[in-house]
């Protein structure tokens, strides 16, 4: 059995923010845990307004606080976010999130990520090997 709080990975190496200051993630499951996804809570800030594209990962985002939309670039549709929405980036879908408020998410992704990543150019996570620092 794992268990961990989300204080203390906050106080860890598990908590990441982003180089370009629109969120932070506590990353609470990671691949080597060997669980088949990883599970994270992230904090979107305030009049974040950024794009992804997860090539490589699927990815569920639940909305526990705050308010916001993603877009889906493909076809410029709108979704509104606030708490109790799920969005999920079935088809690795190239997106913009943006961020009324402070957004409080909890976020799957498969395959899991190793904590390490940060979004490259294209606003993805590339796949890591567990040997790279």
């Amino acid at each position: 059995m794992i268990v961990r709080t989300l204080s203390d990975c906050n106080k860890s190496e598990r908590r990441v923010v982003s180089p370009d200051g629109n969120w932070e993630s506590t990353r609470l499951l990671l691949s080597d845990d060997n669980m088949g996804f990883s599970f994270h809570i992230t904090t979107i800030y305030k009049d974040a307004d950024f794009q992804m594209h997860y090539q490589n990962h699927l990815e569920s985002v639940y909305c526990m606080s705050g308010e916001g939309e993603v877009e889906t670039l493909a076809d410029g549709k709108k979704y509104p976010i606030k708490p109790g929405t799920v969005y999920i980036l079935n088809k690795n879908d190239k997106h913009v999130l943006r961020a009324f408020e402070e957004m409080t998410m909890a976020c799957v992704f498969n395959p899991p990520v190793t904590g390490k990543e940060i979004h490259n150019a294209d606003g993805a996570y590339e796949l890591l090997d567990e040997a790279v620092d």
